[in-house]
């Protein structure tokens, strides 16, 4: 019998058998091999339409709107309104998740959350956001960068109004990207608030409503074959015009 290093010693602990440890290896490196797969030659030509500078406005909301509309008029589309919010953390690091665009105006877009969410969180930390639409069924991309703000709370009331109850109670109940202990704690939560406000109407959360992102730079992405995209990129200048400048692909 081989006599026991100080290391070995010292924590009580016996070296693992060579072969259990090379097994348990060999498992592992199989494991990610079933969730491996090569996507390389996943990819269309994009061909449905073109974008020139000739055919848009000096204001990106113009052409915004016309391409909002002509997706949401779509039955190739479920939601248009469907975009991705991406934030950043206090540390730095990023997240997105999608949100549905709830109005549009010429001040910019806004969407509803709860403002302690983490996305909430990440807003009140470092205000600058990034929106971002894909169509697929018309082979586009808006890109949207701006700041994050709360809007009025005379807007936020009005758009809460017009929610589902339903969906007006489970503001109450859910807080948002806590840890929960599992989902039934959830149903009483929502039971409990129902019980609170039945027979009454129900108000919005102070916790809860819309935030307004101004815009500052906003692209449009038109696919194109051979991956000659069409890219314009509107970016606000100082005086409140918009800057049109084409992008390579």
């Amino acid at each position: 019998m081989q006599p026991r290093t100080s290391c070995e010693a010292s924590c009580g602990r016996t070296p693992p058998n060579n072969s259990s440890a090379k097994n348990i290896l060999i498992k592992k490196m199989e494991e990610k091999k079933k969730i491996e797969q090569d996507l390389s030659f996943e990819r269309r030509s994009y061909e449905k339409y073109h974008l020139d500078e000739s055919t848009v406005t000096d204001n990106p909301m113009d052409l915004f709107q016309a391409w909002y509309n002509l997706a949401d008029a779509s039955d190739q589309i479920e939601e248009a309104n469907a975009m991705t919010v991406s934030t950043t953390r206090p540390e730095g690091t990023p997240r997105a998740r999608v949100v549905l665009l709830k109005r549009f105006t010429w001040e910019g877009f806004y969407f509803y959350t709860n403002y302690l969410s983490e996305k909430g969180r990440d807003i009140a930390a470092c205000p600058s956001v990034c929106l971002s639409f894909f169509w697929d069924a018309f082979e586009r991309e808006i890109i949207i960068e701006g700041v994050a703000e709360k809007a009025p709370a005379d807007v936020s009331d009005g758009y809460f109004a017009t929610r589902p109850r339903g969906s007006r109670l489970g503001a109450w109940a859910s807080e948002q990207s806590q840890v929960v202990p599992s989902r039934e704690y959830l149903d009483r939560r929502l039971e409990e608030f129902e019980k609170q406000f039945e027979g009454k109407d129900v108000p919005r959360p102070p916790h809860c409503g819309l935030y307004l992102v101004r815009p500052r730079v906003i692209e449009f992405w038109q696919g194109r074959p051979n991956r000659m995209h069409d890219r314009l990129r509107y970016t606000l200048q100082e005086d409140f015009s918009w800057k049109l400048e084409r992008l390579a692909p």
